[in-house]
């Protein structure tokens, strides 16, 4: 049953609400596209178990090695095809303004009263005391 015009909108804005909140949480919620990499993991992963299969079949006629082979053949296909896929290869930060940005390969250069911020102020003392 579609939506009406005004749920549309209402829903619209939902998701503008939720993106302009907590952008990482909305981005990571986005779908994949039909077709897109779940669907060829999926298809590779059942390759594999076949593949897989055959080989722990033939490892009975055979030896044993080849049997061990083939269920890590199966295991490795079903764990590939369960994961998901990375998107992209940088790591980002989200800001507190919700923009992205690089990550920064140093210490923070903000100073303040949080978790990491503490520690790393203790380590730093103790460098010094003793």
């Amino acid at each position: 049953m579609p939506l009406s015009e005004h749920e549309q909108r209402m829903l619209e804005q939902l998701e503008q609400a939720l993106v302009a909140d907590d952008p990482k949480f909305a981005s990571n919620m986005e779908g994949t596209p039909r077709g897109g990499p779940t669907r060829l993991r999926w298809i590779i992963g059942v390759v594999g178990v076949l593949v897989g299969l055959g080989l722990v079949l033939v490892g009975i006629q055979t030896t044993l090695w080849v049997g061990v082979g083939g269920f890590a053949v199966m295991v490795a296909a079903v764990a590939f095809a369960l994961t998901p896929p990375r998107r992209g290869g940088k790591l980002a930060v989200v800001r507190e303004d919700g923009t992205k940005g690089p990550a920064s390969s140093g210490r923070r250069q903000k100073s303040g009263s949080g978790f990491m911020d503490k520690l790393d102020h203790r380590w730093d003392r103790r460098g010094q005391d003793g």
